[in-house]
């Protein structure tokens, strides 16, 4: 019976004096050539880093969502002014965006290309909407003096040109990066992370290919016949169409070749076990992690644990990560609009952040032990003002419930009465806040269990607080 060898190349040639080395014994030299890396754009960067690579990917968006759900505040002075207008312009930018689209998409804007832009809307010299737009479509055009003059806009063919005026609320605010190497645009960390980037795709990218190829290394099929032998074109032609119908792709995994008369394989490429392959892709994933201050720990990736555990890694990508981020980002909108809301100063409130909670109350709890602090040292040392005293009058006051006259016309009372609900409001959530922490700090609760008794030491004594 012949043989599927016999079958694929019937008899063997008669010997040639023509030396003819297309099947004969292989001898193959390989060596390594260039790297290939992706072009030094942030927009195919993005293309390869955010929609084509998930570490990338979940690193911006773990920073640009983090950095946008921290809530903005404004001051005027040492006061919060809980009404300013910037408020609710921020809160709602546009009608397409709210704070969480509008300032996440800065943050992203600033990962990928390293530059991020916003175009003011004005309306009788009043500030109605803000729009973030696409780094990509933007460009910088310098003035005579070295600085930016104009920036130029191009999207759907057409160009919007926004002229810097050196006066009141600029068109359009520029937030960039440092770079060492360009006065105009910043430097993104996606670009830093590019070579730990190619390297994650093109193992990813390996180890598709391997799999569509059986889970196997690429090799050749040496013909090792007798001397001289080789194989014609047409069973050399016979031969390859059989091995890639029946023994090549992802269907045909585990099929065995049958090798006999003078066949032999001959791997030509290292095995994932020779490459290290899974190490090495672990690694290019962590300094992707590092270009973008994201603790890989967060990310699942094994190795670089250093962290005692998971609540520190976090604690510590909101401190060198996060809040500098929208410091930066904050203290750009602080600059472009004081010339149109006059003197204001953009900040957050860190304890309001449910992932530094713990650092909160560890700060609770040491100042609330500093027994030689009096209450209103103890709570300026925590971000608070002083217990306030609703009646600026000057006059000397008692408390609500107190009965007789306390020297206060009906308007003042009703004046009080207002603000001393909202002190109680605010002493009851402050008071809710703490008695919910696993060791509640006694000197700021009172040692109190319940938020009645605990709320009468933020509230003042006019309004029926204890008296400090």
């Amino acid at each position: 019976m012949p043989s599927l060898l016999s079958r694929l190349i019937g008899a063997v040639a008669p010997a040639r004096e023509t030396k003819y080395s297309r099947a004969a014994k292989l001898l193959a030299m390989h060596a390594l050539g260039q790297p290939h890396w992706s072009a030094r754009n942030s927009t195919v960067l993005t293309r390869e880093g955010y929609e084509r690579n998930a570490v990338c990917h979940r690193c911006v968006r773990m920073v640009a969502e983090a950095a946008a759900s921290v809530p903005w505040l404004v001051y005027e002075g040492r006061e919060e002014a809980i009404c300013h207008p910037l408020i609710s312009l921020i809160e709602r930018p546009n009608p397409l965006d709210t704070s969480a689209s509008f300032i996440e998409a800065i943050c992203a804007n600033l990962l990928l290309y390293g530059n991020a832009y916003v175009e003011s809307v004005l309306i009788d010299d009043a500030l109605r909407e803000l729009y973030a737009l696409r780094p990509d479509r933007m460009s910088i055009e310098a003035g005579r003096n070295g600085w930016p003059a104009a920036f130029i806009y191009r999207a759907l063919g057409q160009e919007a040109r926004y002229e810097m005026r050196g006066e009141g609320i600029e068109p359009i605010l520029h937030i960039k990066f440092f770079n060492p190497l360009d006065d105009y645009y910043g430097f993104p960390p996606l670009a830093a992370a590019q070579v730990a980037l190619d390297t994650h795709n093109a193992a990813s990218f390996w180890n598709k290919a391997l799999l569509d190829n059986s889970a196997r290394p690429s090799g050749a099929l040496v013909y090792a016949g007798p001397e001289g032998a080789h194989l014609t074109d047409a069973q050399f032609s016979r031969l390859k169409e059989e091995l890639e119908e029946n023994f090549s792709g992802a269907t045909n995994a585990g099929r065995p070749l049958l090798l006999e008369g003078g066949l032999d394989w001959k791997a030509l490429s290292l095995s994932p076990k020779d490459m290290d392959f899974t190490e090495s892709k672990a690694g290019a994933a962590r300094e992707i992690a590092l270009a973008f201050g994201v603790p890989p720990l967060l990310l699942g990736l094994p190795g670089d644990n250093t962290f005692s555990n998971y609540a520190e890694a976090n604690r510590a990508f909101w401190r060198q990560t996060v809040l500098p981020l929208v410091a930066r980002v904050q203290k750009s909108f602080q600059a472009w609009l004081q010339p149109g809301f006059g003197p204001f100063r953009l900040d957050y409130n860190a304890e309001r952040l449910e992932a530094l909670a713990s650092e909160r109350a560890s700060e609770w709890e040491r100042v609330g032990k500093a027994a030689f602090l009096t209450l209103d040292e103890q709570r300026e040392a925590v971000g608070y003002g002083p217990a306030r005293t609703p009646c600026g009058c000057g006059r000397k006051t008692k408390r609500l419930s107190d009965e007789g006259d306390i020297g206060l016309d009906r308007h003042d009372l009703l004046v009080l009465a207002e603000n001393c609900a909202e002190e109680w409001a605010l002493a009851r959530e402050r008071c809710e806040n703490l008695l919910g922490l696993p060791n509640p700090p006694l000197g700021l609760t009172g040692g109190y269990n319940d938020v009645e008794n605990c709320a009468r030491g933020f509230v003042s004594a006019a309004c029926g607080g204890n008296a400090v």
